[in-house]
């Protein structure tokens, strides 16, 4: 074997070895904007959420999947976009941070407001007001709606001060992040 072969099997191997490391790169920048394209797509939920809303229990709860969603079932969900800012300025809950409500109607009921009623399917479940309790007009929706599959009504009963569906209205499948399970309770 002559020192030119020998030359020339290294050259192959180098070549070989930074043709594996360009790929490895190549599919490593591949995987990262998938990542951050698919973080831009998808809604990510939180795992954690720690709620400081007086109207559900104040402590950290687990958000698992959203799930076919039951009346009764306590949940994180976005505010609706529309309302964000809102309810930041106005300290009600911070920028982007999740709501934790119960559901009060699902998937074919009929969730109706007019004046200060809200009623599900006909029956008065909450009672709006017109202004918080710095005086300030709270939002204003009515009508009837009948919910269509993934959608939810939230309302915390027990607590008529809360910024729930009585303000905003049905929440789409798309705000609803997953059932909120109080795992410390402050």
């Amino acid at each position: 074997m002559t020192a030119d072969a020998n030359d020339g099997r290294r050259v192959n191997a180098i070549r070989a070895r930074e043709s594996i490391k360009r790929s490895r790169w190549t599919l490593v920048a591949f995987a990262v904007i998938l990542l951050v394209l698919g973080s831009l797509i998808a809604r990510p939920r939180p795992l954690l959420l720690w709620n400081v809303s007086a109207s559900a229990p104040v402590g950290l709860y687990f958000v698992g999947s959203a799930g076919r969603l039951a009346r009764g079932d306590m949940v994180a969900a976005r505010v609706p976009s529309g309302l964000r800012l809102f309810a930041a300025r106005r300290r009600y809950l911070p920028m982007n941070v999740p709501l934790v409500k119960r559901v009060a109607a699902v998937s074919g009921d009929i969730v109706c407001a007019s004046g200060s009623d809200v009623t599900v399917n006909g029956r008065r479940v909450a009672r709006r007001v017109a202004h918080d309790g710095l005086g300030r007009p709270m939002p204003w929706w009515s009508g009837c709606v009948e919910l269509v599959e993934g959608d939810a009504f939230l309302l915390m009963t027990d607590s008529p001060a809360s910024f729930d569906g009585r303000y905003f209205g049905v929440s789409p499948a798309a705000d609803v992040m997953g059932e909120a399970v109080l795992l410390w309770r402050r």
